[in-house]
């Protein structure tokens, strides 16, 4: 009943230079065109912790809070539940996954949305799922283009 999906790219930086910009959360809206502004921030990432930011999809903006459900720089792992702020029951997890190769890093995403309202898991899911086969690869190419090295 919900989507899932996966997208891999290569990034020309080492997963640790990768895993910073990935999980610093003022930066969100730089390289995600669907983040427009974030809201809140955690003192600290780590499990458990939550952050807010606002989205703008599907001819929408609503707020979407987020709980880190994984945190671990040194595997290059991040993972976390996004649910609406709206009280909604329905939920996607991410889970991203940084690897060393041999031209930097290969970064995968992965989604699993969980529609629990009647709409969504009618409409929307199928929507949302079919945004997010582009939406996610074009977030990637963005956040590599901001670890490219500058010119010289």
């Amino acid at each position: 009943m919900g989507g899932t999906g996966t997208a891999t790219s290569m990034v020309s930086t080492t997963p640790s230079a990768a895993f910073a910009l990935l999980t610093d959360i003022d930066r969100l809206p730089e390289w995600n065109k669907v983040i427009v502004k974030v809201v809140e921030v955690p003192e600290e990432l780590r499990p458990g912790a939550e952050w807010v930011v606002r989205l703008r999809a599907i001819g929408n903006s609503w707020a979407s809070r987020s709980t880190v459900q994984e945190y671990d720089p040194h595997r290059g792992v991040f993972s976390y539940r996004s649910c609406t702020d709206d009280g909604n029951p329905s939920y996607a997890l991410w889970r991203w996954a940084l690897e060393p190769a041999e031209d930097g890093t290969r970064v995968t995403v992965g989604w699993d949305l969980h529609p629990e309202t009647f709409w969504r898991r009618a409409l929307l899911v199928r929507i949302r799922s079919r945004q997010l086969r582009r939406e996610v690869p074009a977030s990637i190419d963005s956040l590599a283009r901001l670890l490219r090295p500058a010119a010289v």
